[in-house]
């Protein structure tokens, strides 16, 4: 990882979009600071694109597509993806799956849920698990004392173990059924939403993010940029982004919106 600081100004210059994780990317200690909202903004109004793709719940998609300056955003880890259409004003969802095989992976992971608060003590159900429309959330430090990274693994194990994938935040442990991920859809929605075809033109896109689920978005995108705090997981990612800032959190993300920004003049 070099520091963003050392990123060519012709590379940021040419970047047409943003594509971002929320957790402790934009947000800090769990909040979303004026100034990391203040980012999203500017970076709006610069003329870029800007699409949160977070393992947050459809709830809280709903809002973030209503109310943030954002053009679309991908949640649950790619089980969807949401936008305000102002042609028809109003929000519309698009599903990665049916609605019956979401009800199918629900109902799975109910016997999911049951072996994994069995199985590892200290652990809970994500608060905002009850607006969630396709994955289980289980928490390992947001509202429950931080566990070890033994019980994180043995958290995925439990979810692997049923046939489930499993991806680690900073903060919980989202498991689904269904072959999707946040690269997946990503790409899906960047061509059926944006006529953007990924492959094509990556190196003109930015993928922020701080943890292993977003692993897949680093290894794919040559410009990724990881927040500071992305140092704390370097030896258990599988890919790391090409670019990190100085600063962690919502304070990084900040310093990369600059960036970009002053790139463009």
């Amino acid at each position: 990882m070099t520091p963003l600081s050392e990123c060519p100004r012709a590379v940021l210059a040419a970047v047409k979009g943003v594509l971002t994780d929320i957790d402790e990317t934009v947000s800090t200690q769990g909040r979303l600071t004026s100034e990391a909202y203040a980012a999203l903004q500017g970076l709006k109004e610069a003329g870029l694109k800007v699409i949160p793709v977070t393992g947050r719940p459809a709830g809280w998609c709903d809002l973030i597509a209503r109310f943030w300056p954002v053009d679309a955003v991908v949640g649950e880890n790619g089980a969807f993806w949401m936008w305000h259409d102002s042609k028809l004003g109003k929000l519309r969802t698009r599903f990665i799956q049916s609605a019956a095989e979401r009800a199918e992976g629900r109902q799975r992971l109910e016997a999911v849920r049951a072996e994994v608060l069995k199985a590892v003590p200290g652990c809970g159900i994500a608060s905002d698990q009850p607006y969630r429309v396709a994955d289980l959330a289980v928490d390992f430090c947001e509202d429950v004392p931080p566990l070890p990274k033994a019980d994180i693994d043995r958290i995925i194990g439990v979810f692997e173990k049923h046939g489930a994938h499993a991806k680690a935040s900073s903060i919980h442990v989202n498991g689904w059924f269904g072959d999707y991920d946040k690269l997946t859809t990503s790409r899906t929605m960047m061509r059926e939403l944006f006529g953007v075809d990924l492959e094509r033109d990556r190196q003109h896109w930015v993928f922020a993010g701080d943890s292993p689920n977003d692993a897949p978005m680093f290894g794919y995108f040559p410009n990724a940029v990881g927040v500071a705090n992305v140092r704390d997981f370097e030896g258990s990612m599988k890919s790391l982004p090409r670019w990190v800032t100085n600063a962690r959190s919502g304070a990084g993300f900040v310093e990369l919106a600059r960036a970009l920004i002053d790139a463009r003049g």
